[in-house]
């Protein structure tokens, strides 16, 4: 069995590790973690075990692969539509933006990486990746709601802790309700915040 594949439309081959994320990928998301096992995992990428082997020593770093992929893809959906920000108060709607075009595809099915911690047991380091992840997500508009209230940080602080619980309950509803009707009332709630400030 050949251990690349030729990408479409490119004529190139592509590698053994990145077949495997990507179908990992896939079947985290849809299936969950604990169910999908490996086999399924080689099977999808057309890739021999000791191929997916060779690339991640264990199940558990390739879940923590897909976490710091999943991550990624989302800060590139974010640093996409803060280009579109025209000051702070979009760059704190364009945190919401990024959420609702992450909730878009087919089969979406809430936050993957909630979905992913909700699978890890307490003290995974799993589930620290996750934390981080919205730790940082809820850094990101408090900053940007420290641009638009400079002279109060607390208040800042505060904005942004709120509208974290707003976008992640409305994401976790989102993603039981199967479409983003949610995460949009949820922006426009924080849109009418921001303008009290």
């Amino acid at each position: 069995m050949s251990e690349t594949k030729r990408t479409p439309g490119t004529g190139r081959r592509r590698p053994a590790r990145e077949r495997v994320l990507a179908a990992a990928a896939q079947r985290f998301y849809s299936d969950g973690i604990t169910a999908t096992g490996i086999d399924t995992i080689t099977a999808e990428a057309g890739v021999a075990k000791m191929s997916l082997y060779n690339n991640f020593s264990s199940k558990a770093e390739l879940v923590h692969a897909y976490l710091d992929a999943r991550h990624e893809q989302w800060m590139a959906q974010y640093r996409s539509r803060l280009q579109q920000a025209e000051g702070p108060r979009d760059g704190v709607l364009a945190v919401f933006d990024a959420y609702i075009d992450s909730a878009t595809g087919d089969g979406f099915r809430g936050c993957g990486l909630l979905n992913a911690a909700a699978e890890m047991p307490a003290g995974d380091e799993g589930r620290a990746r996750v934390r981080r992840h919205k730790e940082e997500v809820e850094r990101l508009m408090a900053e940007h709601i420290a641009a638009l209230v400079p002279e109060r940080p607390d208040i800042a602080r505060t904005t942004a802790e709120h509208l974290s619980f707003l976008l992640e309950g409305a994401m976790t509803r989102a993603g039981l309700e199967g479409d983003t009707s949610r995460l949009r009332h949820a922006r426009a709630m924080a849109a009418a915040l921001l303008d009290q400030l």
